[in-house]
């Protein structure tokens, strides 16, 4: 006969299904009455029942049933459905469990931030009519991913994964069984090799895919591309939708008649915006016309799930990740020379003064009358014209940089931003290796597509505004009172004022830059001026945009690469009555939620190309090791100081360590490092020479070594720092009580060779 024990294990399931809200341990124990050894049996039969899978660990001491999620628990949210809806499963210590999840909203305040594909957030969860409900509670800040991208190398036990990315400190270790075909040099995606709650030792990783060769000249934009999670792929029928497309049906104005024009970057695929101008008698009419991508890309489709999905595209060195497929933006949607194309345009009148007096949107046929590159168009202004932009020159050109030059009027009394920041391009030769690092020139032809664009931008969000439509806004927030004081402090480091009690504007940022410039200060205010800013979102709220000093702004210009345009276009067509292909009522209720999202993805890619960035300036310097070059100094830490090295304008980094045998303290306000004693500096925005002492191509990072001299200290501040030192206070006053008993000191910014004597 077989003893019986209590609990067992059905007793135990029995109880969760009833009590699903008991999740650990100690709440089974008390709701079973059990006692003494009988704690003894739960507790193994919590582990049988985690093994064979019936329960999830959810924490150190909870559980929650494998085909059922907790009352509240950590959600991760893995894709949108298709309905537009975002789903997501629980996440367990080995991984997402359960049935898929459908977010419904905040729990709590109505405005909380909604998550988006690949957040994780704290949710109330809850079943209704056979389905499973998230209410976030809190959203956690951070994208929590177990993955690691980074280099496969063999060992003497097995392998290793070297992460690619230099904010990541984990290693994982590769046994034999789990490399999957990895081999010595390839670049790989690993995962944590489930071992318990319980470890000790090095970390165990298992290879989920290789991804490329450390040799493969592409393979910088590839690290960063599965990295940051941007989707390479299209779905099956989101290409056959783009090769096969059916525009929706809208009646359109004629403009074939009118003399468009694309003026682009010479290598550019595709052809998204054209324009045109004509002199009135007492102004300008202006005409910008945008490939009507809502016709092709319709809410709901597989196109448009996955255009969200990507939210944009993303601009690595040597390729495009495009949200469209190419098969769409380079044909249908590229308003290709001499062919019929379907638009979007808006006609804008100026006054002489460049003041707009009127717009008007279009839903338009038109036939480019020209392709012409930035470089064609300014060489056929300044007097070289030739082929289609000579044959242009008069009719169509002379009247587009006449109305640029009206609405150059309105621009300078409007006084956006003006940060003039150099750009860099890497060329690369027919076999993807780097041949140099060239600086882009900013032509006036550049300025004024990009002045005709802003204006169309602004024309689409008082459209919209004025029909009190829905959209989502393009807004620059105004600097915080926070940023604004740490830029005063430091302005009044080099002995400039500014008053802090007032609110921001444009032009006076404008004036002290157009001051200082040619100046010893020029571009380490330029760079703090940049730092105060705040970063421009996506938001269904309108903030204004402080940057280009606009009331109201949206993106109307792009939607070929940008998903905000995409909605802003359908909110016209539905504003506007301009066809059947509209916003929808659903959409319009999830532009908050839409918004955030490609804010995020927005971000995500910046981060991923300018990693890509790194990683081949790492590599176009690699066999530079030993070479001196010029730089600036662009950053100032306790750490050390990150400096711009001229003509390629690769970052590096000068451990403090490793500067002089001097002291150096950090002093924040003024982005000065000095020496304690004789108050010398390195600051913000000085010139340096520095020598090339280490690369590494995988993280993209530069080692440099400083081979400049220290600066004075300026009239008047090695006075003050010495009589700081001297009190044990900092250098901007913020110093406290002695301390009691043996000092402590920040083994960083101590000379390696005084570390071991300090015991």
């Amino acid at each position: 006969m077989a003893v019986m024990t209590f609990p067992d294990r059905q007793t135990v399931l029995d109880f969760l299904r009833e009590n699903p809200s008991a999740t650990t341990k100690q709440e089974i124990a008390r709701g079973l009455k059990l006692k003494g050894k009988e704690r003894a049996t739960l507790r193994e039969i919590l582990k049988e029942m985690e093994a064979d899978g019936t329960l999830e660990r959810t924490g150190k001491r909870a559980w929650a049933q494998a085909d059922r999620p907790p009352p509240t628990g950590v959600v991760e949210f893995t894709h949108l459905d298709d309905d537009g809806e975002l789903i997501g499963k629980s996440v367990g210590d080995n991984g997402l469990f359960g049935p898929e999840i459908r977010y419904a909203g905040p729990s709590g305040k109505p405005k909380a931030k909604a998550p988006a594909v690949g957040d994780r957030a704290l949710c109330k969860i809850s079943e209704r009519d056979g389905e499973w409900l998230a209410r976030a509670i809190t959203v956690f800040e951070k994208r929590l991913s177990d993955k690691l991208v980074g280099l496969y190398s063999q060992t003497t036990r097995g392998g290793k994964v070297v992460p690619s990315s230099r904010k990541e400190k984990r290693e994982f270790v590769i046994q034999e069984a789990d490399r999957n075909g990895a081999e010595e040099g390839d670049l790989v995606i690993a995962e944590p090799k489930p071992v318990g709650r319980r470890q000790y030792g090095p970390a165990y990783g298992i290879v989920t895919e290789v991804i490329g060769h450390i040799t493969d000249p592409r393979s910088a934009s590839l690290l960063a591309i599965h990295a940051h999670d941007i989707p390479t792929e299209f779905p099956e029928a989101a290409l056959e939708q783009a090769r096969d497309p059916h525009p929706a049906a809208a009646e359109r104005e004629d403009l074939t008649a009118v003399q468009l024009i694309t003026i682009d970057p010479h290598d550019a695929r595709d052809h998204d915006d054209a324009v045109w101008a004509e002199e009135l008698k007492d102004g300008w009419r202006v005409i910008v016309a945008i490939a009507d991508v809502a016709a092709y890309v319709t809410e709901g489709s597989a196109l448009d799930k996955e255009a969200l999905k990507r939210g944009n595209s993303t601009y690595f060195p040597d390729r495009v990740v495009p949200m469209l497929p190419f098969e769409l933006s380079a044909d249908e949607c590229s308003l290709r020379e001499g062919e019929l194309r379907r638009c979007m345009a808006v006609e804008m009148v100026f006054d002489k003064s460049g003041t707009k007096r009127s717009h008007r949107f279009i839903r338009g046929m038109m036939k480019s009358a020209a392709k012409l590159s930035y470089e064609e168009a300014q060489a056929a202004i300044d007097g070289k014209p030739g082929g289609k932009a000579g044959e242009l020159l008069d009719s169509v050109l002379k009247p587009l940089w006449g109305a640029y030059a009206a609405l150059s009027k309105a621009r300078d009394k409007r006084s956006p931003l003006d940060l003039d920041l150099p750009e860099r391009r890497i060329v690369f030769d027919e076999n993807g290796e780097i041949q140099g690092i060239i600086a882009k020139e900013r032509l006036e032809a550049h300025r004024l597509i990009e002045e005709f664009m802003i204006q169309a931008n602004v024309a689409a969000a008082e459209s919209l505004e004025k029909a009190n439509s829905p959209l989502v806004y393009r807004v620059h927030d105004v600097p915080t009172d926070a940023k604004i004081a740490a830029f005063a402090e430091f302005l009044q480091t080099i002995d400039i004022k500014w008053h802090i009690g007032e609110r921001p504007q444009t032009h006076k940022f404008n004036k002290l830059l157009e001051d200082i410039r040619g100046g010893v200060y020029d571009e380490m205010v330029t760079q703090m001026v940049l730092r105060s800013q705040a970063q421009a979102i996506y938001s269904e709220e309108n903030l204004g945009h402080f940057g280009l000093n606009l009331a109201k702004y949206a993106h109307f210009t792009s939607p070929i690469r940008r998903y905000a345009d995409l909605i802003v276009h359908r909110a016209l067509i539905r504003a506007l009555k301009l066809g059947p292909d509209g916003l929808s009522d659903q959409s319009a209720a999830r532009l908050e939620e839409i918004a955030e999202h490609i804010t995020t993805t927005e971000r995500r890619s910046m981060a991923a190309e300018r990693e890509a960035t790194d990683r081949y300036l790492a590599i176009f310097l690699a066999d530079r090791v030993g070479a001196e070059f010029e730089g600036r100094i662009m950053g100032v830490t306790g750490a050390g100081l990150f400096v711009a090295l001229a003509g390629s304008g690769a970052d590096g980094f000068v451990p403090i360590s490793s500067i002089s045998d001097d002291y150096w303290m950090l002093d924040q306000a003024a982005m000065e490092i000095y020496a304690r004693g004789s108050g010398k500096t390195y600051s913000m925005g000085q010139t340096v020479r520095v020598r090339l002492k280490e690369v590494t191509p995988l993280q993209g990072g530069l080692l440099l070594e400083m081979l400049s001299e220290p600066q004075p200290a300026p009239k008047g501040r090695a006075e003050a720092r010495k009589a700081a030192d001297a009190g044990g206070r900092s250098p901007r006053g913020r110093g406290g009580p002695p301390r009691r008993g043996k000092p402590k000191f920040n083994k960083k910014t101590l000379p390696k060779h005084k570390r071991r004597s300090r015991k």
